[in-house]
């Protein structure tokens, strides 16, 4: 059990900035820089010290015009970062001047973007299971289709020569890139799959249910190897640590699971007061990233996310 005393003795910080809650936090690529995305339309970027107890400075980044469900950071670029919003719109922007540098106009409400690992495009999904591919440069459709079953979060491997869909058929689709052509369809889950991630070391891939469960599949035989059971709700959230040992599930679960992708073995649990929206696991540091639905003692939403992972007090 010796991985597991480590995570004990771990502290929890939590911080406070949006009048709404947090639907999307995500680290840039050096693990120097938080961002947050919220329903109260804005996303903020808190600059995190892996050992600090300062006062944390944050941006606001300001323009959308309805919710900022999801986020995530240039790859190559650690003040560079994209938006999606309710508001049919994504933006890129710069996290060092809080400007938006870049706008496209979709046709759907945007809840979910991914960014190629080199940099080069960003995939959005609307709630119309249509699926747009940008050019990162001119911020121009590359490719844009409509699926005929929900689609939910999307993912490139870590070459980019593939692209897969989490679908609510229980499903994942895998198709060429940039062809976009179905390769093969997974059967993976007995109920919708909402969530995806990639192992850093590129060795395999994890797929969050309705069903409560996480499947680990083994990415060049596309084969399912180990489940991951300790949820009981249906998994929003998953996130692989950088080293690739632990994984990390959330969901209506009072708790985040941190699991040994190894061996699926259970190691830690993080209480939650509410159900939780997004997980993310810093690329440099055993530091996680975590906001969801919480609330005050008026029942308002508390706007705030938490990192868990600080060694002292």
């Amino acid at each position: 059990m010796e991985e597991s005393i480590g995570f004990k003795s771990l502290h929890i910080r939590e911080f406070q900035g949006h009048k709404k809650k947090v639907h999307s936090v995500a680290w840039n690529c050096i693990g120097t820089k938080l961002a947050s995305g919220s329903v109260d339309q804005t996303a903020r970027i808190w600059h995190i010290e892996p050992h600090g107890h300062g006062k944390v400075k944050d941006i606001e980044l300001k323009g959308h015009t309805d919710s900022v469900d999801q986020l995530c950071w240039d790859p190559k670029h650690s003040d560079l970062i994209a938006t999606a919003s309710g508001d049919k719109t994504v933006r890129l922007w710069d996290a060092r001047s809080g400007k938006c540098s870049q706008l496209a106009e979709l046709s759907g409400e945007n809840i979910n973007i991914t960014y190629k690992p080199d940099g080069t495009h960003v995939a959005v999904g609307n709630r119309d299971d249509e699926l747009t591919i940008l050019d990162v440069r001119k911020f121009k459709p590359l490719h844009k289709r409509k699926f005929n079953y929900e689609v939910n979060e999307i993912a490139w491997n870590m070459t980019g020569d593939m692209f897969f869909l989490t679908t609510g058929n229980g499903t994942v689709e895998v198709l060429d890139y940039p062809s976009l052509r179905a390769v093969n369809t997974l059967m993976a889950h007995t109920a919708g799959c909402y969530c995806i991630a990639i192992d850093p070391l590129g060795r395999y891939f994890a797929v969050g249910s309705a069903d409560s469960l996480v499947s680990l599949w083994d990415i060049s035989e596309m084969l399912c190897v180990r489940t991951f059971t300790k949820l009981e709700w249906p998994v929003r959230t998953i996130s692989f640590n950088h080293t690739g040992e632990y994984i990390a599930l959330a969901s209506e679960d009072l708790f985040i699971d941190i699991s040994v992708v190894s061996t699926g073995r259970s190691v830690h649990q993080i209480p939650c007061r509410a159900a939780m929206n997004s997980v993310e696991w810093n690329p440099k540091h055993n530091l996680l990233a975590y906001a969801g639905d919480d609330k005050n003692k008026y029942q308002a939403d508390e706007g705030v996310f938490r990192i868990y992972g600080f060694e002292g007090a």
